[in-house]
């Protein structure tokens, strides 16, 4: 079990949605009812709940299907990494909602900015009961789980489906094992197998499982039987025969590489000395590269393929950058370089080093998708400094996108246009002037006395209250391609459940990253 050792990238992963939580006078950062006395909660009055106009007599005299549980049994879909007391959501989170439909919106949901990143991560690992369901909820928990390998977090994975308890149904064996794979740990599962052969019966599965816990013969008979009869394809055969048999890899042709190999196919490439590039495959396989085998090239671009979703914490990729001196330039080199530089000038205290340091790595960070990492890395120390003309609106830049977004946004002095937006919303607060139209009316408009959309309050009125975030987060994403008044629904919906924290996070990085007349 890595449960506890995982536990630090978990609290990263849930930084953005917690990080003001328990500081006197910050931004509610969770559920308003949970939040601090303090702080003025933004929760409107529950929309009325609307009756169902449904006809006086069944259309059918057959029996309804109900979802039925034990009394007591075990649910591993209410298994989570982060407590009540961590996130503020209520255990009731998603109690209220259809499988299917959750399943669905955590598949297609796609966050725009890094605070819904963030705010997704914290869905995926909240402590919270699943929606009745005769499984207990596995399906429940495989969709949150196929969801965090597909971010590349599969420390946290793993960790999720470890605090499950025995896994007991082919569907969650299914992620374990992948999961597993993936992170090198693929003992437990194969044990797993071993013992409960009924856990799968994938063939490829099975043998590569046999040949880990050292039974060659019976994995080479399984083998040559599935291929006898047709069993496996040309490609999971030649992989596991090479795989058993290595002498017969030698001066044969390569085996050809499917689009999108599983994560058996993935080592098994890799065991019989064809490994593959990562950067082509999806994201979860990058998370392969941070073991400290691949090269350094290769765990840079890794590092920051999975920082842009949040999957790998600032300081992480900090310490990656820091490794060691780029030998070469253009492309990750000059990033690396960049960011070296700035480091060594902060360390110095002297803003003469540091102005252009600063204006230097910016740009390449920008081009990078890299802006909020950075800025949280850099953004508290760079306010210590003095700096002036282009350094210093960066600078001011890199701290509202840090954690320390508001005390940045009171320290302006009278702000105009856009940044005036920017520094009302950092502090809660209804900006002077909204503009008609455009991102930044839109984003004014969500402080300016915005309500949610009537189909997510009756959805509230109900309970169900995940759903209802996840729709939120698929309206901004919409919105911030162009869409205002989603733009504007989605920010108002995230007030109005006390996600107050995200939502100013996300309005500040969704109008600073998208400033075309932003300093490069």
């Amino acid at each position: 079990m890595r449960t506890s050792a995982a536990l630090a990238v978990l609290l990263s992963l849930a930084g953005s949605l917690c990080a003001a939580q328990g500081r006197p006078g910050a931004p509610m950062s969770a559920i308003g009812w949970l939040g601090s006395d303090n702080v003025p909660t933004v929760m409107p009055a529950p929309a009325p709940m609307i009756p169902l106009k449904e006809p006086p007599t069944a259309s059918s005299g057959a029996s309804p299907e109900v979802e039925t549980l034990p009394l007591g049994a075990p649910s591993p879909g209410a298994a989570g990494l982060l407590p009540m007391s961590v996130t503020g959501l209520p255990r009731s989170l998603w109690g209220s909602s259809e499988t299917g439909t959750l399943s669905s919106l955590l598949a297609a949901v796609d966050p725009s900015e890094p605070a819904l990143s963030a705010l997704l991560f914290t869905l995926l690992l909240a402590e919270a009961d699943a929606p009745v369901a005769a499984d207990g909820g596995a399906r429940f928990l495989a969709s949150r789980l196929d969801r965090l390998l597909a971010e590349g977090a599969i420390d946290p994975a793993l960790a999720l489906i470890e605090q499950a308890g025995q896994i007991e149904t082919p569907i969650l064996f299914e992620r374990w094992f992948d999961l597993a794979l993936l992170a090198g740990r693929d003992d437990a599962p194969c044990a797993a197998l071993q013992d409960q052969p009924e856990l799968s019966d994938d063939l490829p599965t099975r043998i590569y499982c046999a040949a880990r816990r050292g039974d060659w013969d019976h994995a080479a008979t399984v083998l040559g039987t599935a291929q006898a009869l047709g069993q496996l394809s040309e490609r999971d055969g030649e992989l596991l025969l090479r795989f058993l048999e290595p002498e017969l890899a030698e001066g044969s042709p390569p085996v050809p590489v499917p689009p999108r190999p599983t994560p058996l196919q993935f080592r098994l490439f890799e065991a019989i000395g064809e490994a593959l590039p990562t950067q082509p495959l999806p994201r979860a396989f990058a998370a392969t590269e941070l073991s400290g085998t691949s090269g350094w090239r290769a765990q840079l671009l890794a590092a920051e393929r999975l920082a842009r979703r949040g999957a790998l914490s600032e300081n992480r990729l900090l310490g990656i950058y820091s490794d060691r001196k780029p030998a070469a330039s253009g492309g990750v080199w000059d990033r690396v370089s960049a960011v070296q530089k700035l480091d060594a000038a902060l360390a110095t205290g002297r803003s003469d080093l540091v102005g252009p340091a600063l204006v230097k790595a910016w740009p390449q960070m920008r081009s990078a998708g890299l802006l909020v990492p950075f800025a949280k890395l850099f953004g508290p120390r760079l306010a210590e400094l003095t700096l002036s003309g282009r350094a210093a609106t960066l600078a001011t830049r890199a701290e509202l996108l840090s954690d320390a977004y508001e005390p940045a946004a009171q320290k302006l002095a009278a702000p105009k246009g856009l940044m005036a937006t920017v520094a009302a919303v950092a502090q809660g607060e209804p900006p002077a002037f909204v503009p008609d139209g455009g991102t930044q009316g839109a984003v004014a408009r969500a402080w300016s006395g915005a309500t949610p959309p009537e189909a997510l309050r009756n959805m509230l009125a109900e309970g169900r209250l995940g759903e209802v975030i996840l729709r939120a987060m698929a309206l901004l994403s919409s919105g911030a391609e162009g869409n205002h008044e989603d733009l504007t629904e989605a920010l108002a919906t995230l007030r109005a459940v006390g996600l107050e924290d995200t939502a100013r996070r996300a309005a500040i990085q969704l109008l600073i990253l998208s400033d075309e007349g932003a300093p490069r």
